[in-house]
């Protein structure tokens, strides 16, 4: 019993160790689609760092996920704990509900953005991850930054294209 509890508790000092990071996420779109950006924000203790980045012709969804995706990117340590604060319903019930689960084993037939889930479910198994639903628009600071972060994003000239962007038929 003795070596149970030992190694419960070696477990524990060692999930201890792994950082616990804190993200917002936000895509915009200026027209569904038209140019886009998004806006991440990490945190992890002490230390902040935000991202954006704009594309010419893209849609809310696609950035909203690209944020996502990017951020988990940007993470250095494998393991992390990661809280994801996101106002779209659309990745954060994709993930929590395991709707995107099943929509890979389907080969994401008839859905959209397999490019960006797929990318996505690359990066996912390499940390904890647990996404908080937040409205948008809603005082929320870290919401509202990314929020801005990604509208200034979408102005910028000279955006780059959205290489897996396709557009409906």
């Amino acid at each position: 019993m003795a070596g149970l509890f030992f190694m419960y508790t070696f477990a524990s000092m060692a999930d201890l160790k792994k950082p616990n990071i804190i993200v917002y996420t936000d895509g915009a779109s200026r027209g569904n689609p038209g140019p886009g950006g998004y806006g991440v924000i990490l945190q992890s203790g002490r230390h902040r760092k935000e991202l954006s980045e704009g594309f010419r012709l893209t849609t809310n969804n696609r950035m909203e996920l690209l944020a996502v995706i990017v951020a988990l990117e940007t993470l250095k340590v494998g393991g992390s704990h990661v809280t994801i604060y996101t106002d779209s319903k659309y990745v954060a019930d994709a993930v929590e509900k395991g709707w995107v689960f099943s929509w890979a084993k389907k080969r994401f037939k008839g859905k959209k953005n397999p490019d960006l889930w797929i990318r996505f479910l690359n990066i996912y198994p390499k940390h904890q991850i647990r996404f908080v639903w937040v409205k948008g628009h809603a005082n929320n600071p870290g919401n509202e930054r990314c929020d801005q972060l990604a509208v200034e994003a979408a102005l910028q000239p000279n955006l780059k294209e959205d290489a897996g962007y396709q557009p409906e038929t």
